[in-house]
């Protein structure tokens, strides 16, 4: 199953060396390109360079020359027979990023990893987890991408992680269980998010800072006030992922309308978790019409989605390969926008003035600096089913919110009391 995850992040079976393929709308190239850039129109966010080439000579698709192959082959069918010529070029150059994992031999951690080892934007992997590291960095420097995997087990070796990494990712604590509260999830959850975010404010600061464990509409506020207290925070570098409320939501609807999958945006606005998810079925791309049914059956789908995993699994775990390819997804764009992409584009939960709220998840413009700025235009022109159920969903993320913040501000003070 994670081969298949690994073969949907390109599209084309060409993982190493994409035509600006990749995790994302508009994915960053290992420059493999074509001098034929109208060919690439008829497909939605990808885009074409003006030249084919392949800047590593080895991937897991053999050596470059056979790799630029595959890339022709796979898109011949769309492309017809036309009298064209393509060149080909080995330019290798090193990749430039280093990303964190901490949580790594968790069920997301895993293959997440595998799934950011294999972007050509990444140099190094560092997998972090109390136990059962070591093992897994093995296994994942046995496949034949660039990046190199270090491993770090147990409290010592956190800060040696850390040091250097560009992007932190966080999937560490446990996934929701049947019969757990939102209450039981946050107890656990905020605790390891707290204790982690210490060690990535005094080692990390300057890093792009992905929270993954749930609950995300509290974990967020716990880590922001984590580096406020260590005078550290850049609120446009803390990111809640969102992304795989997006994913669902594109792939829900697609499925639903029997469109091209790769043709489909569909914005999620509000938290991540249950009515506090809004996808914003009006501003589907491409423009689509839903009857009432269709958009009630469609958002309580999207809201519910993470359950419907929970129960599949029968009690044996929840989202691990969707969550690990849309948490990929969203260190890909970061990576991107990190590597001076001025086009990327993602919903995520950040520090946010769209609403009345601290934090709201919403499409964002990513850049060096992290976010440039929101996209206020998708909270206008809603349907009145929208607007009602943003309006529903407010209480209930502002108590989420308030539960983050409140629970380092009581660490402290029990901290400072004991």
């Amino acid at each position: 199953m994670i081969a298949s995850a690994a073969s949907a992040l390109y599209v084309s079976p060409v993982a190493s060396y994409g035509t600006r393929i990749g995790l994302g709308p508009k994915a960053k190239p290992l420059h493999l390109s074509q001098k034929t850039p109208k060919l690439f129109k008829g497909f939605n966010g990808l885009k074409a360079a003006a030249l084919v080439s392949c800047e590593s000579d080895t991937s897991f698709l053999g050596n470059g020359r056979n790799a630029t192959v595959w890339v022709w082959e796979s898109f011949k069918p769309k492309l017809g027979r036309p009298n064209l010529r393509t060149k080909s070029q080995l330019k290798p150059q090193a990749s430039s990023f280093k990303v964190a994992v901490l949580g790594a031999a968790g069920g997301v951690g895993q293959p997440l990893a595998l799934l950011i080892k294999m972007s050509p934007l990444v140099s190094a992997v560092h997998l972090y987890d109390i136990a059962n590291v070591k093992g897994i960095a093995a296994d994942l420097n046995h496949c034949n991408t660039p990046a190199r995997v270090l491993d770090f087990t147990g409290e010592s070796e956190l800060a040696s992680s850390l040091k250097g990494v560009d992007v932190v990712v966080i999937p560490a604590g446990i996934p929701q269980k049947p019969g757990m509260t939102c209450d039981d999830l946050f107890n656990v959850n905020a605790n390891i998010v707290r204790s982690l975010m210490e060690a990535v404010a005094d080692n990390a600061p300057d890093a792009f800072i992905h929270i993954i464990s749930n609950p995300v509409n509290s974990t967020v506020p716990v880590a922001a006030e984590v580096l406020k207290q260590k005078g550290v925070y850049d609120p446009r570098r803390l990111f809640g992922v969102t992304t795989l409320d997006v994913v669902r939501a594109s792939t829900f609807v697609a499925q639903k309308k029997n469109l091209k999958l790769i043709d489909v945006s569909v914005p999620v606005i509000g938290g991540h978790a249950g009515i506090t998810i809004l996808p914003l079925l009006s501003k589907t791309r491409p423009s689509v019409t839903f009857t009432d049914g269709e958009v009630e059956e469609l958002t309580v789908r999207i809201q519910n989605a993470g359950m419907e995993l929970v129960e599949g699994k029968a009690g044996a775990g929840s989202a691990t390969l969707s969550m690990a390819y849309a948490a990929a997804r969203f260190v890909e764009s970061s990576l991107r926008a990190l590597d001076g992409d001025g086009d990327v584009y993602e919903c995520s939960f950040v520090q946010s003035d769209l609403t009345e709220l601290p934090f709201f998840a919403s499409r964002v413009k990513l850049s060096r600096k992290g976010v440039e700025a929101m996209i206020p235009s998708d909270l206008q022109g809603l349907t009145d089913y929208e607007a009602k159920a943003l309006e529903a969903l407010k209480p209930e993320l502002k108590a989420c919110i308030e539960k983050g913040v409140s629970f380092v501000h009581k660490q402290t003070a029990a901290a400072a009391s004991g």
